[in-house]
């Protein structure tokens, strides 16, 4: 993943998330770490990318303020990474592009895994963007507006 210098000048939200956790392995470690991993191993064995891939986004995430470093719930030399506050925040965004797969890239009887509540054991809803009213809104029914500095 090549770093862009312009990401920091870049109004945009979507380029500069884009630019911070929009490869595919960052994206992956993000959604192992909401499925509970926490040790460079189990990321490893779970991925199957190469070591130093992994070290390099582990990097990256942790230096993003996305996942934290701390030593091993069950003591030893081991370290675990965590999702921070600001790493929780993109629950959302993984659940939206899991919802797209689904959706998109999965023949309706093809086997997938499925995101439920614990509580229910039903599957989510669809997200979708909503209105002030609670209206969902379509792409034509927005507009991106820079905001003045």
């Amino acid at each position: 993943m090549t770093k862009r210098d312009a990401a920091v000048d870049d109004s945009c939200p979507v380029a500069r998330s884009v630019d911070l956790i929009g490869d595919r392995w960052s994206l992956l470690i993000v959604r192992d770490a909401f499925d509970g991993m926490r040790r460079f191993t189990d990321f490893q064995r779970n991925l199957g990318v190469a070591r130093n891939i992994l070290a390099d986004r582990l990097r990256r995430l942790v230096e993003a303020g996305i996942l934290a470093i701390q030593p091993s719930a069950k003591g030893g030399a081991y370290q675990e990474y965590v999702l921070t506050e600001r790493g929780q925040r993109l629950f959302p965004v993984v659940v939206a592009l899991r919802q797209w797969g689904e959706v998109e890239l999965f023949a309706p009887d093809e086997a997938h895994s499925d995101l439920v509540e614990k509580k229910t054991g039903k599957s989510l809803r669809r997200m979708a963007p909503v209105g002030e009213g609670g209206n969902l809104l379509a792409p034509g029914e927005t507009e991106v507006r820079k905001l003045p500095l």
